[in-house]
């Protein structure tokens, strides 16, 4: 499946000899595989163990949780429209991202 994701990705991006795409992606156990093979034109880069600071998004997930903490749900379905109607409330509200995302030494 991974093999697969990539291989859409790079071919979506126009990865290849002429366009080289850096892929920056956590160390997380679930983003390796053991025989990933990486289409022509992308390069992955996996950041440091321990730095949340390189990937600002990490910082979202307390806000996308408050929607599913401490509740139980009926189907997967039912989960899945309690985080979509949260995110969607989130993306009305770009100052909160901000303050979450944001670092003094971000750009």
């Amino acid at each position: 499946m991974m093999n697969e994701s990539l291989r859409l990705f790079a071919k979506s991006v126009g990865a290849g000899k002429d366009r080289i795409i850096v892929l920056a992606i956590d160390n997380a156990g679930w983003h390796r595989a053991k025989k990933l093979e990486v289409p022509s034109g992308i390069h992955i880069e996996y950041l440091p163990p321990y730095s949340p600071e390189l990937q600002p998004a990490e910082r979202l997930w307390p806000l996308a949780n408050e929607a599913v903490a401490n509740r139980s749900f009926q189907s997967l379905k039912d989960l899945d429209h309690a985080v979509e109607k949260r995110c969607l409330q989130l993306s009305e509200q770009p100052h909160t991202i901000r303050d979450y995302t944001n670092f003094h030494w971000w750009p």
